[in-house]
């Protein structure tokens, strides 16, 4: 849905079999959109400790793992002061912490094929922060740390980048206020929200095999707004 299967898509357009991943309630979404471009499913909790490992071995079938996209995320919005601890650690565990165990996993286990591409996304609340979103702005924040980390240390011509969505019409934006959404339409140059389209293909960008001096960046695509989701 929304970015994800924008991604799939692209990815698909241009030559990749895509391995699509979601939570298990979630494959029939799953099923849905491999079949309509020729791709897997894999229905996993990206946040158990074994999720790398079947990760690899799903890939493992397709020759090995190229592209991974990090783009697990969700947003459990309160102000901080009325934040509880386990509404915190969901979200920090989705959208930060699970990038970090599989990557690791990855990396230490030599999971992704040489020259591969990890692209992460993470958020222009991540870069500017969002009242009411302390929790998802942290996560998101934490992916662009995770990405200037682990940049120079990457091997055998493997890159990491990420990409920085501002307000994107998707299902997980339609549950923000009115306002807050027409604000974001407004506040951005070309005066509309963008679309899940404008993240996947920059996310092509990052995984094409001609990208290979593109290492450690985060790119906007927030049509110059710094409000998003």
């Amino acid at each position: 849905r929304g970015i994800g299967e924008a991604i799939a898509h692209v990815l698909a357009r241009d030559g990749a079999h895509v391995i699509c991943l979601d939570v298990p309630p979630q494959q029939a979404d799953l099923d849905r959109v491999a079949g309509e471009i020729g791709g897997s499913t894999l229905a996993i909790d990206i946040t158990a400790n074994d999720a790398g490992e079947k990760i690899k071995a799903a890939a493992a079938a397709q020759g090995g793992l190229d592209i991974i996209v990090h783009n697990a995320g969700i947003t459990r919005d309160k102000t901080l002061a009325n934040m509880k601890p386990e509404l915190w650690d969901l979200v920090i565990n989705i959208n930060l912490s699970a990038i970090e165990r599989v990557n690791d996993y990855l990396l230490a286990k030599e999971g992704l094929n040489t020259n591969g591409r990890i692209v992460c996304v993470s958020s222009i609340s991540g870069i500017a922060g969002n009242l009411g979103q302390t929790n998802y702005a942290v996560s998101k924040a934490g992916v662009i740390g995770v990405v200037k980390f682990t940049a120079p240390t990457l091997t055998n011509g493997i890159t990491i980048n990420a990409v920085a969505p501002g307000f994107i019409e998707t299902q997980m934006t339609a549950a923000i206020p009115f306002a807050i959404r027409e604000a974001g339409r407004r506040m951005n140059s070309m005066s509309q929200g963008g679309l899940p389209v404008d993240v996947a293909e920059t996310i092509a960008l990052f995984a094409a095999t001609a990208s290979t001096g593109l290492n450690g960046n985060v790119v906007r695509v927030c049509g110059q707004s710094l409000l998003g989701a």
